[in-house]
C-alpha cells in the first residue's frame, strides 16, 4: 500500500525536509507543449499559434497530479524573432500543493546556410506556490504511543504566505529540412520553494536535448487530371533526454503521419540505470492526433510500467492548437524555415 503515498510523501519532504531536491513535471507530448519544451521554439510556426495542455497523471489515486498550460506566440518576419507567453499551473499531491508560472519567451531566427538554420531563445517567468497545510499533519502532533493526531496545530515554522520568485531559462535549435536537435536548460537561477525556514527546497536546473528526423514517404499516385494532395505522409522518430538533479529520464519514440492523422508510440525511462535499486521503466505512451486547417488535437494515454503499475491509472493528456497567420494571406511566409517535429 506504500506506494499509493509515494506523491503525499514528496509533499511532505518538500515542505519539511532539511533539504530537498524538486522536481518538474512533465508532459507526454512536449512538443505540443513548445514553449514549455524550448524557449527557442518561441514563433517557430512562422505564423500566430495559440494551445492549450492537459495532463492527468495517476488519477485512480488520491494524490494525484495535474497540469494544465495555455500558451500565444507569434513570429515578426521584418526581425526574424518569434516572441510567446506561457501560462502553467500544476496541482500535486493530497495537499493540494499548487504552481503557477506566468513566462514570456523569445527566439531569434539565424540563417547560417542554404540548408541549416538555429534559433536561440530566451525565457523569464514569474511563479506563485501555495499548499493547504490543514490537509497536513506533522510529527509534533501525533501521540508516540497511540499514533493518533493529538494536537490540532504544529509546531513547525511554518511559512503560511504564498512562495514566489524569479525563474530564468534558456534554449537553442539547430536544423534542417528534415533534422532537428535541441537544447535547453531551464531554472538557470535554481531559486528556493521552500515552505518552512529552516528547509531548503532548490529548483535543481532541468536540462534537455530532444531531437529527431523526418522521413517523407512517396506521396500517392494520381491519374491524369487529378489534383495532386499536399498532405503530409511521414515517419519521424523522435527523442527527449531530460535530467534534472538526481533525476534523468529518456523518451524515445517514432510518429507516423498520414495527414489528417497521426499515431505516435513512445517509451520513457531509461533501463540502465536504476533509481533507489528499483530500474529506471516508467511508461509506454500511446498518441493518436488529428491535424486539419491549421488545428492540431492530440490525445495520448501513458500505461505505466514501473512497479507503481497501472492500477494508478496511467495518464491521460490532451492538447489542442491552433496556427493562423492574421492579416496575410501566406501560410506561413515563403522565406521562413519551420523546425519538422511533430505537432505532438
Amino acid at each position: 500500500m506504500i506506494k499509493y503515498y509515494i506523491p503525499f510523501l514528496i509533499v511532505v519532504v518538500v515542505i519539511s525536509g532539511e533539504k530537498a531536491s524538486a522536481q518538474d513535471p512533465q508532459f507526454s507530448q512536449f512538443y505540443a507543449a513548445p514553449l514549455y519544451l524550448n524557449p527557442a521554439f518561441a514563433g517557430a510556426t512562422g505564423q500566430a499559434r495559440a494551445g492549450l495542455n492537459y495532463r492527468n497523471q495517476w488519477p485512480s489515486i488520491p494524490a494525484s497530479f495535474v497540469t494544465s498550460a495555455a500558451y500565444f506566440d507569434y513570429f515578426f518576419e521584418e526581425y526574424n524573432s518569434g516572441a510567446g507567453i506561457l501560462i502553467s499551473t500544476d496541482r500535486e499531491g493530497l495537499a493540494g500543493l499548487r504552481s503557477t508560472s506566468v513566462s514570456l519567451n523569445y527566439a531569434y531566427q539565424l540563417r547560417i546556410n542554404d540548408y541549416l538554420t538555429v534559433r536561440p531563445g530566451l525565457s523569464a517567468g514569474y511563479v506563485i506556490r501555495n499548499i493547504d497545510f490543514a490537509r497536513l499533519t506533522f510529527g509534533d502532533q501525533f501521540d508516540p504511543v497511540s499514533g493518533e493526531v493529538v494536537l490540532p496545530v504544529t509546531s513547525e515554522p511554518i511559512n503560511l504566505d504564498n512562495v514566489s520568485y524569479l525563474d530564468l531559462g534558456a534554449g537553442a535549435v539547430v536544423f534542417t529540412e528534415n533534422f532537428w536537435l535541441g537544447f535547453a536548460a531551464h531554472h538557470l537561477n535554481t531559486p528556493d520553494q521552500a515552505f518552512t525556514e529552516t528547509a531548503e527546497s532548490q529548483l535543481s536546473v532541468r536540462y534537455s536535448v530532444h531531437g529527431g528526423y523526418k522521413i517523407k514517404l512517396p506521396k500517392a499516385s494520381y491519374s491524369k487530371g487529378q489534383i495532386p494532395t499536399r498532405r503530409e505522409r511521414s515517419i519521424t522518430p523522435t527523442f527527449q533526454y531530460k535530467t534534472q538533479g538526481e533525476f534523468d529520464q529518456l523518451d524515445i519514440g517514432t510518429y507516423v503521419t498520414l495527414e489528417p492523422v497521426v499515431f505516435g508510440l513512445t517509451y520513457r525511462g531509461l533501463p540502465v540505470k536504476t533509481l533507489n535499486g528499483f530500474p529506471n521503466n516508467e511508461s509506454i505512451i500511446f498518441l493518436v492526433g488529428m491535424t486539419y486547417n491549421g488545428l492540431n488535437v492530440g490525445y495520448s494515454f501513458d500505461y505505466t510500467i514501473s512497479d507503481l503499475g497501472i492500477s494508478s491509472g496511467g495518464a491521460h493528456e490532451v492538447s489542442i492548437s491552433y496556427v493562423f497567420n492574421p492579416g496575410d494571406k501566406r501560410k506561413p511566409p515563403r522565406n521562413v524555415r519551420q523546425i519538422p517535429c511533430p505537432k505532438f
